[in-house]
């Protein structure tokens, strides 16, 4: 009668109250809770999917849709700023963060005490919900907070006020960055071709980037 064709709609992802499960709600795209932990440091939880995050598609290698680099230190960093750090003074990418079609991926981010310096050890963790809960979950960052902030110097400063693009700097062709990282095996959809300019001025680069038009 269907004609072989699903028409029955998909419910929606309804998160439980994280405050009446004894938590912390946490307001990010990825965390979605926190608690402290009895013996110290305090653990950040969520779950992600392509159902849940399917921006996240958009960001493949030879077919994989993998969690972006960036994205794994953005969770550090929101774990260590919300226990009172200020900044990430080293982080350690040890394994890529797959996220399989129809897979939910539990993650968690652990921050431990404080160290005579300041310092907190902080790690990032995930385990499919398909997995068997005795091989336990893949480590994938490891790093250390910094308590006291970075200083982030503007373009302007940095370059001492010459106008933009800096004077002297050479443009790069970038029409076909993308087209060349895919022959390469890294494809990146509309949402992650955020470039729109380069140029080079000695050993540095500089380079303008934005979100698409309509995203958030």
């Amino acid at each position: 009668a269907f004609q072989r064709e699903r028409y029955w709609l998909d419910a929606p992802t309804v998160g439980a109250d994280a405050s009446g499960l004894g938590l912390e709600a946490l307001e990010h795209s990825l965390l979605g809770a926190a608690v402290p932990l009895a013996e110290g440091g305090q653990l950040f939880t969520g779950r992600i999917s392509l159902e849940t995050h399917p921006w996240l598609a958009d960001h493949q290698v030879w077919g994989t849709v993998l969690v972006p680099g960036a994205a794994l230190i953005e969770l550090a960093m929101h774990a260590v700023t919300h226990v009172g750090q200020q900044s990430i003074e080293d982080i350690a990418l040890e394994a890529p963060l797959a996220v399989p079609e129809g897979e939910t991926v539990h993650l968690q981010v652990v921050v431990g005490e404080a160290q005579q310096d300041g310092q907190r050890e902080f790690s990032i963790h995930s385990r499919m919900d398909s997995d068997d809960v005795d091989l336990g979950w893949k480590r994938h960052a490891t790093g250390l907070s910094g308590a006291a902030a970075v200083d982030v110097v503007p373009v302007s400063g940095a370059l001492g006020g010459t106008s933009w693009p800096p004077t002297g700097a050479a443009p790069v062709d970038v029409d076909e960055l993308y087209a060349g990282f895919a022959g390469r095996g890294y494809e990146y959809g509309p949402l992650f071709q955020g470039l729109r300019a380069v140029w080079r001025l000695g050993d540095a680069v500089f380079a303008e980037v934005c979100l698409p038009e309509g995203v958030d």
